[in-house]
């Protein structure tokens, strides 16, 4: 069982002041999410924690680059899920990295395994960049897995402004959120912070605040925006539609970027990778190495490279067939699922011939989802509470059900148990990491069930010495 430690301190000590100002969120759902515990890793682990992520970092960049340069936009509409406009836009090469996280399963064996990449909106930064430092002044003989995070973040913003600055959009770097949203908007506001750190000038905006004008650019208030970091997903944006006329105006917002008059971070080749489908795209890519030279006149991957693959990935296709066909236990995930939701562990026959499919169950409460992608609840003033919660539950668990699906081989997770003051806080650990402009950044443990849903606790990660 994974090690942790209990700092034996209250939540009213360790956050409170300027800790419940950046991290405002640790408590959510009127639960614990950020715990007043640590999760303790080998330097050994650390090393090939830091190690992998920077190695997947490099096959993901060069499979991304042979997925725009290679398959033609069918592929990515239909085998990644793009929506039209949005694979038109992301075949367009962007030299700089932006905020991305991996996520690792540890087994109890050790192995490591990582099970799927945020490459469009990954959140949890306060929590790494800031809060494991603050945690980390009750255990002096521990080591911080982050303390580099902050440097790689400004790093990274300062790449992306300068290129965009070089394709002839400048000014003020602007930075969006759901206002009403307090983990996205505190997100949000850390990264603004960094920047400023940085020298860029950068504002934050709420997103219900921005205007579009189509065919001539996105406006706050009588400013012109050209430079916009938004923690809000393509894959909503691009469906969003103005309450009272129907106008599109995600895809309005998306044209400004194809028309060369608007600049996003992250950008827009991140939904290649941040689609499921680009695992098991990158998994079939792998098993086809030595017959690629004989078909398209090169080899993707070194031997190297395939050590890589083999050592840190799991089997993924687009079909369960050969999970079934071997008897193994499998994990189907929608292409674009976000915490947990539409995640299926399956559990291959015992004795009667039929699998057991295991849900995770989600809270309602599931980010950044808008009327425009998931139904309403339609409730009235008179509808029961708790009936608009459970259709509002439905609609979500529909929206991410209906998408198309990749299977992953099953990774068995390790068990942690955090003792806190508080009581203990039993589950299975999920380890993320997170690369930022290309660098390793810092750790994100969370604690949760077998399938990581938004109600995780997150226990920030200390080094052993």
């Amino acid at each position: 069982m994974r090690q942790t430690r209990n700092l034996q301190l209250s939540r009213e000590v360790l956050f409170s002041g300027e800790v419940a100002e950046v991290v405002p969120y640790h408590i959510m759902y009127d639960k614990p999410y950020c715990l007043s515990a640590l999760t303790l890793y080998t330097s050994h682990e650390y090393e090939q924690l830091a190690l992998g992520s920077q190695r997947l970092h490099q096959l993901y960049r060069k499979t991304l680059r042979f997925v725009q340069q290679h398959l033609p936009e069918p592929y990515l509409i239909h085998q990644l899920g793009l929506h039209p406009l949005l694979a038109a836009l992301a075949t367009e090469q962007i030299d700089w990295d932006g905020i991305t996280r991996l996520d690792w399963i540890i087994s109890p064996n050790g192995d490591m395994k990582c099970i799927e990449n945020n490459t469009d909106t990954p959140s949890g930064i306060p929590e790494v960049a800031y809060l494991e430092g603050k945690l980390l002044q009750y255990a002096p003989d521990l080591r911080p897995a982050s303390a580099q995070m902050n440097e790689c973040i400004r790093e990274m913003f300062l790449s992306a402004v300068y290129d965009y600055r070089q394709r002839g959009l400048g000014g003020i770097l602007y930075m969006t959120s759901y206002d009403w949203h307090d983990e996205d908007r505190m997100n949000t506001l850390y990264l603004l912070e960094q920047c400023k750190r940085a020298g860029i000038d950068a504002v934050y905006v709420p997103l219900e605040q921005l205007r579009i004008v189509p065919g001539d650019g996105l406006f706050y208030e009588q400013q012109k925006i050209e430079l916009l970091y938004r923690l809000y997903p393509l894959e909503y944006l691009v469906e969003d539609r103005e309450e009272d006329s129907g106008r599109t105006v995600g895809e309005d917002l998306l044209h400004l970027v194809a028309d060369g008059k608007l600049g996003l971070i992250n950008p827009v080749q991140h939904m290649i990778t941040q689609s499921k489908g680009f695992l098991a795209t990158l998994w079939s890519l792998y098993e086809r190495n030595d017959q690629m030279a004989e078909q398209i006149g090169f080899t993707l991957f070194t031997e190297e490279e395939c050590q890589w693959i083999e050592r840190y990935m799991l089997p993924t296709y687009f079909t369960p067939e050969p999970f079934i066909l071997a008897d193994i236990p499998y994990v189907s995930k929608g292409f674009f699922g976000r915490e947990g939701q539409g995640t299926k562990l399956i559990h291959q026959p015992q004795l009667q011939g039929e699998s057991v499919a295991e849900t995770v169950d989600s809270s309602p409460q599931e980010q950044t989802i808008t009327e425009t992608q998931v139904p309403s609840a339609g409730a009235s003033d008179s509808d029961p509470t708790d009936i608009a919660e459970d259709e509002a539950a439905a609609a979500i668990a529909a929206y991410y059900e209906q998408q198309l699906q990749i299977y992953q081989q099953m990774q068995p997770m390790e068990p942690v148990c955090a003792q806190t003051v508080e009581g203990d806080f039993d589950g299975y650990l999920l380890t993320g990491a997170f690369v930022i402009g290309g660098q390793f950044a810092g750790l994100l443990p969370r604690i949760g069930g077998k399938v990581t849903d938004n109600l995780a606790c997150y226990c920030a990660a200390a080094i052993l010495p």
